[in-house]
């Protein structure tokens, strides 16, 4: 009986867990950013901290980076992600391209930022591939290409991973917007392929992948680890910038850097309500422009130049995890040699032992937090289920929370909360706030196949004596392996990627690969960025393959199974 009085109060625990550090965060954020700060021996309420961040010169450049960043990246990546889907869904060209960006999907944004940066420097590995036959270049050329200060490459990085995220969520969404009908009744009025889609599926996909799309602005407009790898530096962006603040000796600089993490989100709201301005604007203007009847001249182009954009996103990635690869193995590599003289494994041996302890801390942080997020993923569903819950709208959106929100506006002043009451650094503490992060991705990975699952058979098994416990564990979770697994490697792999909650709640003692990784790039040393970044990478594909083969194992006598 006492499993059957939890169960509905789960969902309950659940928002808690997940939202309780976010709510201590933003608390610890307002309070320093108005002068109270006791452990600095500074009492409120004043305006000191922001009248230090408007004394600061490089806050308009760093605004201004932040800014152009988020919405550049999100508006290029969803708009490669429509015009391919638009041009290419059901072909041939497109299933190969699905299957190219999925797993990249899996990738972390510091190795990803990692490959893009030895592809695109001036010494980097396109620039060797066409010295100096091509280019004429017999030593790296001077230009600032990457850590330039428009964020250009910044742009790009982010553009490159947002491109396989915006894709899965628009494959998702097309299964309910009669994609295949529309489009062919479009075809059949005279329409081209690309705005016969725009006109008719655009808008009931766009209606879904909504919050992703203001997910992927928020994170844009505050990312910290690829504005360190790709991002300016004079200035750098602002959520990079509060969080040096946050690393300095001087405890007063503390409460400036509250004040710059408020002002990180006024500007991710005021962004994210910009862009609903603009999606009414571009909703009345897509309706003069459905109204003249338009049948798309340039379909063609469009339909091309999509594709290869989208190619050359995946191929980045793909390129850019090559040459990691070959750094971690290279002996002497001069410029312009495409590949180095030698190779060794002086490098691995080299960093064994530091690798070897950050993988450790890495997957004991990783697991626990991702096998408490299913088990709450599960309670949840299953309560659903039982009682007759429903997530609504509002729920919806509590659920996207903590990914709306900046970590720069929440975790710094998560630990100055810490601070405040007395609780230490550590593993544990940086668990807790991995958990934020992993829940929603897992909840959302498992809902829609929990949901699917037919409860006919549940209804056949009670019928056979089975408990609702029974059915559960006996009946509904076997039979639902491989999206239990796959939900799995989705929070396995956001977990590692984690980079700003391990460095700021860690309070530096926590070391993982991702935290290792953009330490080392700083120091220039590509051999040890190659063997970190592999590692890394490696840690967010292993559960992936796992997703995959284990239920093939596991169901490789009941045909039925291999698929569910």
């Amino acid at each position: 009986m006492t499993k059957h009085r939890f169960l509905p109060a789960l969902p309950l625990l659940t928002v808690l867990v997940m939202l309780g550090p976010v709510l201590a965060g933003l608390w610890g954020t307002v309070l320093p950013a108005f002068g109270h700060f006791p452990v600095a021996g500074l009492t409120g309420p004043n305006l000191s901290g922001f009248q230090s961040l408007l004394d600061w010169p490089g806050l308009p450049r760093s605004v201004l980076l932040s800014v152009f960043t988020g919405f550049a990246s999100t508006l290029i990546a969803l708009s490669i992600v429509m015009l391919v889907t638009a041009g290419w869904s059901g072909t041939k060209a497109f299933q190969t391209l699905e299957r190219l960006l999925s797993p990249l999907l899996s990738v972390p944004h510091a190795a990803a930022a990692f490959g893009l940066a030895f592809l695109i420097a001036p010494s980097g590995w396109l620039s060797r591939l066409f010295s100096p036959w091509l280019t004429g270049w017999d030593r790296p050329p001077d230009l600032l290409i990457v850590n330039d200060q428009w964020g250009l490459a910044m742009t790009t990085g982010l553009v490159v991973k947002e491109v396989p995220f915006l894709l899965l969520m628009t494959l998702a969404a097309l299964g309910q917007a009669e994609a295949a009908r529309s489009r062919t009744i479009a075809s059949a009025l005279g329409y081209g392929r690309v705005t016969g889609w725009l006109k008719t599926v655009f808008p009931r996909v766009y209606a879904q992948i909504r919050l992703p799309v203001y997910v992927v602005l928020a994170y844009a407009m505050s990312v910290v680890d690829v504005a360190v790898i790709l991002g300016p530096n004079t200035p750098s962006t602002l959520s990079v910038q509060i969080v040096r603040w946050m690393a300095d000796p001087d405890l007063a600089l503390r409460v400036q850097a509250a004040s710059a993490a408020l002002l990180q989100l006024s500007l991710v709201i005021g962004a994210l309500v910009i862009w609903r301005v603009g999606e009414r604007a571009i909703g009345w203007l897509g309706m003069m422009w459905i109204a003249k009847g338009n049948r798309g001249a340039l379909d063609t182009v469009a339909a091309g130049i999509s594709l290869a954009l989208a190619t050359a996103a995946a191929l980045a990635i793909f390129l850019g995890l090559l040459v990691l690869l070959v750094w971690s193995f290279a002996g002497f590599w001069g410029f312009p040699d495409a590949l180095p003289q030698s190779f060794t494994f002086k490098n691995w041996m080299r960093h064994s032992e530091g690798v070897l302890e950050a993988v450790g801390e890495t997957a004991a942080i990783a697991v626990p937090v991702t096998l408490a997020a299913l088990i709450l993923t599960i309670g949840c569903l299953e309560a659903e289920y039982r009682y007759g819950l429903r997530l609504s709208n509002r729920g919806i959106w509590l659920l996207y929370l903590p990914l709306l929100l900046p970590q720069t506006a929440f975790l710094p002043g998560l630990q100055t909360f810490m601070l405040t009451i007395g609780v230490d650094v550590g593993r544990v503490p940086v668990m807790a706030t991995h958990l934020v992060f992993v829940l929603p991705y897992v909840f959302l990975s498992l809902a829609d196949p929990f949901r699917a699952w037919d409860t006919r058979i549940g209804t056949i098994a009670s019928a056979l004596r089975a408990s609702p416990d029974g059915v559960l564990w006996r009946v509904r979770v076997p039979m639902l392996l491989r999206p239990i697994l796959t939900a799995a490697a989705v929070g396995l792999a956001v977990s590692v990627g984690q980079y700003l909650a391990t460095l700021l709640i860690g309070g530096g003692r926590v070391q993982t690969l991702t935290t290792e990784a953009v330490a080392l790039s700083s120091g220039g040393d590509r051999r040890a960025i190659g063997v970190y970044g592999l590692m890394q990478t490696s840690a967010a594909l292993l559960p992936f393959a796992l997703a995959l083969l284990i239920p093939a194992l596991a169901w490789r006598n009941r045909r039925g199974l291999r698929h569910a």
